[in-house]
Protein backbone atom coordinates (compact mmCIF):
# COMPACT_ATOMS: atom_id res chain seq x y z
CA UNK A 1 0.00 0.00 0.00
CA UNK A 2 1.14 3.38 -1.05
CA UNK A 3 2.24 6.16 2.06
CA UNK A 4 1.37 9.89 1.36
CA UNK A 5 3.11 12.16 3.55
CA UNK A 6 2.92 15.55 3.78
CA UNK A 7 6.38 17.80 3.90
CA UNK A 8 6.79 19.94 7.19
CA UNK A 9 8.94 23.15 6.83
CA UNK A 10 11.11 21.39 9.85
CA UNK A 11 11.08 18.18 8.76
CA UNK A 12 14.62 17.82 7.47
CA UNK A 13 14.92 14.03 6.43
CA UNK A 14 11.47 14.65 4.52
CA UNK A 15 12.92 17.44 2.75
CA UNK A 16 15.82 15.62 1.72
CA UNK A 17 13.96 12.71 0.52
CA UNK A 18 11.96 15.16 -1.61
CA UNK A 19 15.00 16.99 -3.01
CA UNK A 20 16.65 13.19 -3.43
CA UNK A 21 13.95 11.91 -5.37
CA UNK A 22 14.49 13.25 -9.09
CA UNK A 23 18.33 12.81 -8.80
CA UNK A 24 17.51 8.72 -8.23
CA UNK A 25 15.09 9.00 -10.67
CA UNK A 26 17.50 10.42 -13.42
CA UNK A 27 20.88 8.81 -11.89
CA UNK A 28 23.18 8.28 -15.38
CA UNK A 29 21.20 10.08 -17.91
CA UNK A 30 22.21 12.50 -19.82
CA UNK A 31 19.31 14.31 -20.57
CA UNK A 32 18.37 15.54 -17.10
CA UNK A 33 19.45 18.82 -15.70
CA UNK A 34 19.32 18.94 -12.13
CA UNK A 35 18.05 22.02 -10.25
CA UNK A 36 19.92 23.49 -7.17
CA UNK A 37 19.47 21.51 -4.01
CA UNK A 38 19.83 25.20 -2.14
CA UNK A 39 16.80 26.72 -3.89
CA UNK A 40 14.75 24.01 -3.25
CA UNK A 41 15.39 23.76 0.53
CA UNK A 42 14.14 27.35 0.18
CA UNK A 43 11.10 26.65 -1.09
CA UNK A 44 10.30 23.43 1.07
CA UNK A 45 11.12 25.72 3.94
CA UNK A 46 9.14 28.11 2.99
CA UNK A 47 11.15 30.97 2.62
CA UNK A 48 10.17 31.69 -1.16
CA UNK A 49 8.95 35.14 -1.63
CA UNK A 50 5.59 32.96 -2.90
CA UNK A 51 5.14 32.19 0.86
CA UNK A 52 4.22 36.22 1.30
CA UNK A 53 0.95 35.77 0.11
CA UNK A 54 0.06 31.95 -0.55
CA UNK A 55 0.17 28.49 0.59
CA UNK A 56 1.23 25.32 -0.54
CA UNK A 57 1.78 21.58 0.71
CA UNK A 58 4.58 18.98 -0.65
CA UNK A 59 3.91 15.01 -0.25
CA UNK A 60 6.05 12.60 -0.75
CA UNK A 61 4.26 9.07 -1.75
CA UNK A 62 6.43 5.56 0.09
CA UNK A 63 5.68 2.10 -0.40
CA UNK A 64 7.53 -0.39 1.60
CA UNK A 65 10.18 3.04 3.07
CA UNK A 66 10.78 3.35 -0.88
CA UNK A 67 10.12 6.79 -2.36
CA UNK A 68 7.75 6.62 -5.23
CA UNK A 69 6.91 9.41 -6.16
CA UNK A 70 6.15 13.45 -4.98
CA UNK A 71 4.21 16.53 -5.86
CA UNK A 72 3.69 20.36 -5.28
CA UNK A 73 0.27 21.46 -5.05
CA UNK A 74 -0.59 25.71 -4.19
CA UNK A 75 -2.65 28.41 -4.35
CA UNK A 76 -1.38 31.55 -5.70
CA UNK A 77 -3.84 33.80 -4.00
CA UNK A 78 -2.86 36.93 -5.67
CA UNK A 79 -3.20 35.33 -9.47
CA UNK A 80 -6.74 34.15 -7.98
CA UNK A 81 -7.65 37.25 -6.96
CA UNK A 82 -6.25 39.05 -9.93
CA UNK A 83 -8.07 36.98 -12.56
CA UNK A 84 -11.28 35.68 -10.05
CA UNK A 85 -10.89 32.46 -10.20
CA UNK A 86 -10.45 29.27 -7.88
CA UNK A 87 -7.72 27.57 -9.08
CA UNK A 88 -4.76 25.40 -7.67
CA UNK A 89 -1.65 24.43 -9.24
CA UNK A 90 0.82 21.54 -9.38
CA UNK A 91 4.55 21.55 -9.54
CA UNK A 92 7.66 18.92 -9.05
CA UNK A 93 5.59 16.67 -10.12
CA UNK A 94 7.93 13.46 -10.05
CA UNK A 95 7.41 9.56 -9.88
CA UNK A 96 8.16 5.72 -10.99
CA UNK A 97 6.33 3.98 -13.83
CA UNK A 98 3.82 3.19 -11.20
CA UNK A 99 -0.07 3.80 -11.24
CA UNK A 100 -0.81 3.27 -7.18
CA UNK A 101 1.81 5.55 -6.07
CA UNK A 102 0.62 8.21 -8.91
CA UNK A 103 -2.64 8.29 -8.00
CA UNK A 104 -2.01 8.62 -4.25
CA UNK A 105 -0.21 11.59 -5.44
CA UNK A 106 -2.69 13.34 -7.69
CA UNK A 107 -5.78 12.35 -5.26
CA UNK A 108 -3.08 14.29 -2.22
CA UNK A 109 -3.34 17.36 -4.26
CA UNK A 110 -6.66 17.56 -5.30
CA UNK A 111 -8.03 16.97 -1.63
CA UNK A 112 -5.71 19.87 -0.21
CA UNK A 113 -7.07 22.05 -3.07
CA UNK A 114 -10.45 20.48 -2.54
CA UNK A 115 -10.89 21.51 1.14
CA UNK A 116 -10.33 25.17 0.08
CA UNK A 117 -12.76 25.64 -1.84
CA UNK A 118 -10.74 25.48 -5.33
CA UNK A 119 -12.46 24.11 -8.24
CA UNK A 120 -9.86 23.00 -10.04
CA UNK A 121 -5.63 22.29 -10.29
CA UNK A 122 -3.54 22.62 -13.30
CA UNK A 123 0.38 22.60 -14.18
CA UNK A 124 2.92 21.83 -13.91
CA UNK A 125 3.36 25.76 -13.14
CA UNK A 126 6.36 27.29 -10.82
CA UNK A 127 5.66 29.56 -8.25
CA UNK A 128 7.19 32.36 -9.75
CA UNK A 129 6.28 33.13 -13.20
CA UNK A 130 9.81 32.51 -14.55
CA UNK A 131 9.70 28.96 -13.51
CA UNK A 132 9.98 26.89 -16.39
CA UNK A 133 6.69 24.77 -16.56
CA UNK A 134 4.74 22.13 -18.16
CA UNK A 135 5.16 18.13 -19.05
CA UNK A 136 7.40 16.96 -21.61
CA UNK A 137 5.38 15.15 -24.15
CA UNK A 138 8.20 15.05 -27.36
CA UNK A 139 11.73 15.81 -28.01
CA UNK A 140 12.80 13.19 -25.46
CA UNK A 141 16.24 12.72 -27.22
CA UNK A 142 17.05 16.12 -26.42
CA UNK A 143 18.80 17.28 -23.06
CA UNK A 144 16.86 20.06 -20.64
CA UNK A 145 17.10 23.33 -21.53
CA UNK A 146 19.48 24.44 -17.82
CA UNK A 147 16.40 24.28 -14.96
CA UNK A 148 13.45 25.93 -17.49
CA UNK A 149 12.31 23.60 -19.18
CA UNK A 150 12.44 20.22 -17.60
CA UNK A 151 13.23 16.74 -18.68
CA UNK A 152 10.85 14.14 -18.10
CA UNK A 153 10.06 9.96 -18.68
CA UNK A 154 7.91 9.71 -21.42
CA UNK A 155 5.00 8.09 -19.39
CA UNK A 156 4.54 11.21 -17.05
CA UNK A 157 2.32 12.38 -19.55
CA UNK A 158 -0.09 9.06 -19.54
CA UNK A 159 0.24 8.87 -15.70
CA UNK A 160 -1.65 12.26 -15.48
CA UNK A 161 -3.88 11.40 -18.66
CA UNK A 162 -5.33 8.20 -16.93
CA UNK A 163 -5.77 10.22 -13.73
CA UNK A 164 -7.83 12.36 -15.07
CA UNK A 165 -5.87 15.30 -16.23
CA UNK A 166 -6.67 17.16 -20.14
CA UNK A 167 -4.38 19.19 -22.43
CA UNK A 168 -4.95 23.37 -21.39
CA UNK A 169 -1.79 24.10 -23.84
CA UNK A 170 1.99 23.70 -25.06
CA UNK A 171 4.73 25.69 -24.56
CA UNK A 172 7.40 25.01 -27.41
CA UNK A 173 11.26 24.75 -27.54
CA UNK A 174 12.75 26.20 -31.31
CA UNK A 175 16.42 25.47 -32.36
CA UNK A 176 17.76 27.54 -34.55
CA UNK A 177 20.82 27.08 -36.34
CA UNK A 178 23.59 29.83 -36.85
CA UNK A 179 23.95 29.39 -40.63
CA UNK A 180 20.05 29.69 -40.87
CA UNK A 181 19.61 32.56 -38.07
CA UNK A 182 19.23 35.56 -40.13
CA UNK A 183 16.94 38.54 -40.32
CA UNK A 184 14.63 38.87 -43.32
CA UNK A 185 15.74 41.44 -45.40
CA UNK A 186 12.37 43.86 -44.68
CA UNK A 187 13.05 43.60 -41.41
CA UNK A 188 16.52 44.62 -41.29
CA UNK A 189 15.67 47.77 -43.36
CA UNK A 190 13.02 48.70 -41.08
CA UNK A 191 15.21 48.41 -37.78
CA UNK A 192 17.50 50.69 -39.60
CA UNK A 193 14.72 53.01 -40.85
CA UNK A 194 13.70 53.14 -36.97
CA UNK A 195 17.62 53.80 -35.66
CA UNK A 196 17.78 56.93 -38.04
CA UNK A 197 14.84 58.43 -36.90
CA UNK A 198 16.36 58.35 -33.52
CA UNK A 199 13.72 57.77 -31.01
CA UNK A 200 14.33 53.14 -30.35
CA UNK A 201 18.15 52.20 -29.04
CA UNK A 202 19.21 49.03 -27.98
CA UNK A 203 22.21 50.43 -26.06
CA UNK A 204 25.23 47.70 -25.38
CA UNK A 205 25.86 46.85 -21.81
CA UNK A 206 29.06 46.34 -20.55
CA UNK A 207 28.55 45.27 -16.83
CA UNK A 208 26.02 43.64 -14.70
CA UNK A 209 25.85 46.47 -11.91
CA UNK A 210 23.75 48.97 -15.01
CA UNK A 211 21.35 46.05 -15.36
CA UNK A 212 20.76 46.02 -12.16
CA UNK A 213 20.36 49.76 -11.92
CA UNK A 214 17.43 49.44 -14.72
CA UNK A 215 15.87 45.71 -12.89
CA UNK A 216 12.93 47.26 -11.65
CA UNK A 217 12.24 49.11 -15.03
CA UNK A 218 12.50 45.87 -16.83
CA UNK A 219 9.67 44.42 -14.38
CA UNK A 220 7.57 46.72 -15.31
CA UNK A 221 7.34 45.89 -18.55
CA UNK A 222 7.38 42.47 -18.43
CA UNK A 223 4.47 42.89 -16.04
CA UNK A 224 2.63 44.89 -18.34
CA UNK A 225 3.36 43.21 -21.79
CA UNK A 226 2.16 39.60 -19.88
CA UNK A 227 -0.97 40.90 -18.63
CA UNK A 228 -2.95 39.91 -21.89
CA UNK A 229 -2.04 36.31 -21.21
CA UNK A 230 -4.59 34.70 -18.83
CA UNK A 231 -1.95 32.65 -16.59
CA UNK A 232 0.15 35.52 -15.99
CA UNK A 233 0.71 36.74 -12.25
CA UNK A 234 2.34 39.74 -12.25
CA UNK A 235 5.94 39.71 -10.34
CA UNK A 236 5.94 41.36 -6.84
CA UNK A 237 9.38 43.79 -5.80
CA UNK A 238 11.05 41.43 -3.74
CA UNK A 239 10.00 38.54 -7.14
CA UNK A 240 11.93 41.26 -9.75
CA UNK A 241 15.19 41.91 -7.45
CA UNK A 242 15.51 38.09 -6.87
CA UNK A 243 15.30 36.97 -10.59
CA UNK A 244 17.48 39.60 -11.29
CA UNK A 245 20.27 38.61 -9.14
CA UNK A 246 19.80 35.34 -10.55
CA UNK A 247 19.96 35.48 -13.90
CA UNK A 248 23.63 38.24 -13.40
CA UNK A 249 24.35 34.97 -12.31
CA UNK A 250 24.47 32.87 -15.51
CA UNK A 251 24.34 36.34 -17.95
CA UNK A 252 26.57 38.04 -20.29
CA UNK A 253 25.67 42.00 -20.18
CA UNK A 254 26.21 42.08 -23.92
CA UNK A 255 23.50 39.31 -24.82
CA UNK A 256 20.73 41.42 -22.57
CA UNK A 257 18.89 43.68 -25.20
CA UNK A 258 16.95 46.43 -23.43
CA UNK A 259 14.62 48.49 -26.38
CA UNK A 260 14.36 52.61 -24.92
CA UNK A 261 12.11 54.95 -26.43
CA UNK A 262 13.54 58.32 -25.91
CA UNK A 263 14.66 57.58 -22.35
CA UNK A 264 11.97 55.34 -21.35
CA UNK A 265 12.55 51.24 -20.74
CA UNK A 266 9.80 49.56 -23.42
CA UNK A 267 10.77 46.19 -23.97
CA UNK A 268 13.40 43.36 -23.84
CA UNK A 269 14.80 40.07 -24.68
CA UNK A 270 16.49 37.60 -22.67
CA UNK A 271 19.68 35.41 -24.03
CA UNK A 272 22.21 33.99 -21.99
CA UNK A 273 24.67 31.01 -22.75
CA UNK A 274 23.46 27.50 -22.29
CA UNK A 275 25.21 26.49 -18.74
CA UNK A 276 23.23 22.69 -18.82
CA UNK A 277 26.43 20.57 -18.97
CA UNK A 278 27.93 22.64 -15.60
CA UNK A 279 24.88 22.01 -14.19
CA UNK A 280 25.11 18.58 -14.51
CA UNK A 281 28.18 18.41 -13.44
CA UNK A 282 27.40 20.71 -10.15
CA UNK A 283 24.86 17.82 -9.06
CA UNK A 284 22.95 20.60 -7.14
CA UNK A 285 25.71 21.89 -5.43
CA UNK A 286 26.30 25.87 -5.63
CA UNK A 287 30.41 25.82 -4.13
CA UNK A 288 33.29 28.10 -5.42
CA UNK A 289 34.08 24.62 -7.81
CA UNK A 290 30.91 24.52 -9.28
CA UNK A 291 30.85 28.20 -9.75
CA UNK A 292 33.94 28.75 -11.25
CA UNK A 293 32.69 26.01 -13.67
CA UNK A 294 29.36 27.40 -14.29
CA UNK A 295 31.32 30.60 -15.67
CA UNK A 296 33.83 29.03 -17.58
CA UNK A 297 31.27 27.43 -19.25
CA UNK A 298 29.68 30.58 -20.09
CA UNK A 299 32.61 31.03 -22.19
CA UNK A 300 32.72 27.20 -23.49
CA UNK A 301 29.46 26.56 -24.65
CA UNK A 302 28.24 26.86 -28.35
CA UNK A 303 24.60 27.44 -27.38
CA UNK A 304 22.71 30.54 -26.53
CA UNK A 305 19.23 30.58 -24.95
CA UNK A 306 16.74 33.16 -26.03
CA UNK A 307 14.03 33.22 -22.97
CA UNK A 308 11.91 35.93 -22.65
CA UNK A 309 10.75 38.77 -24.85
CA UNK A 310 8.12 41.60 -24.33
CA UNK A 311 7.50 44.85 -25.24
CA UNK A 312 5.03 47.35 -23.99
CA UNK A 313 1.50 47.63 -25.96
CA UNK A 314 1.59 50.90 -26.94
CA UNK A 315 4.96 50.40 -29.04
CA UNK A 316 4.73 46.81 -30.47
CA UNK A 317 3.17 48.00 -33.76
CA UNK A 318 5.95 50.71 -33.97
CA UNK A 319 9.03 48.27 -35.11
CA UNK A 320 10.22 47.78 -31.99
CA UNK A 321 10.34 43.55 -31.80
CA UNK A 322 12.31 43.59 -35.44
CA UNK A 323 15.43 46.35 -33.29
CA UNK A 324 15.61 43.31 -30.11
CA UNK A 325 15.86 40.65 -32.96
CA UNK A 326 18.34 42.41 -35.37
CA UNK A 327 20.60 43.28 -32.45
CA UNK A 328 20.56 39.61 -31.17
CA UNK A 329 21.08 38.55 -35.59
CA UNK A 330 24.13 40.60 -35.15
CA UNK A 331 25.59 39.71 -31.42
CA UNK A 332 24.95 35.78 -33.34
CA UNK A 333 26.65 36.41 -36.52
CA UNK A 334 29.65 37.98 -34.25
CA UNK A 335 30.06 35.11 -31.80
CA UNK A 336 30.86 31.58 -31.67
CA UNK A 337 27.75 30.47 -30.93
CA UNK A 338 26.24 27.19 -33.29
CA UNK A 339 22.74 27.53 -31.98
CA UNK A 340 20.08 29.45 -30.51
CA UNK A 341 17.09 27.92 -28.57
CA UNK A 342 14.18 29.74 -27.77
CA UNK A 343 12.29 28.38 -25.02
CA UNK A 344 8.96 28.72 -23.49
CA UNK A 345 7.12 29.80 -26.87
CA UNK A 346 3.11 29.36 -26.15
CA UNK A 347 0.97 27.37 -28.37
CA UNK A 348 -1.47 30.61 -28.15
CA UNK A 349 1.46 33.68 -28.47
CA UNK A 350 1.16 34.36 -32.46
CA UNK A 351 3.91 37.25 -32.36
CA UNK A 352 6.40 34.73 -30.71
CA UNK A 353 5.64 31.98 -33.03
CA UNK A 354 6.05 34.45 -36.03
CA UNK A 355 9.00 35.57 -35.03
CA UNK A 356 10.64 31.86 -34.29
CA UNK A 357 9.52 30.80 -38.15
CA UNK A 358 10.97 34.52 -39.70
CA UNK A 359 14.30 34.02 -37.45
CA UNK A 360 14.24 30.25 -39.33
CA UNK A 361 13.41 28.06 -36.26
CA UNK A 362 12.40 24.84 -35.79
CA UNK A 363 10.25 23.24 -32.93
CA UNK A 364 12.41 20.23 -31.07
CA UNK A 365 10.42 20.33 -27.57
CA UNK A 366 7.23 20.14 -26.25
CA UNK A 367 5.90 20.69 -22.51
CA UNK A 368 2.38 20.37 -21.53
CA UNK A 369 0.24 21.97 -19.00
CA UNK A 370 -2.55 19.73 -18.03
CA UNK A 371 -5.96 20.75 -16.09
CA UNK A 372 -8.55 18.61 -13.80
CA UNK A 373 -11.82 19.77 -12.59
CA UNK A 374 -12.43 18.91 -8.74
Amino acid sequence: MTEIREIAPGEGRQIRAFIDLPFQLYRGDPRWVPPFRSEMRRILRRRHPFFEHSQAAFFLARRRGRVLGRITVFENRRLNSIRDRRQARFYHFECAEDGEAASALVEAACSWAARRGLSEITGPYGLSEMDGGGIQVDGFEQRATMTMMHYNRPYYGRLLGERGFSKVRDYYTAVIDRDRFTMPEKIRRVAEIHYRRGHFRVPRFRSKRALLRIARQIGEVYNRSFMVHEDFCPLQEAEIDGLARDLMLVSEPSLIKILYYDERVVGFLFAFPDLSAALQRARGRLNPVSLIDLLTENRRTDTLIVNGAAILPEYQKLGGNGLLYYELTRTVQDSGYRKVEMVQIADTTSLMLADMKTLGGRVYKVHRIYRRAL
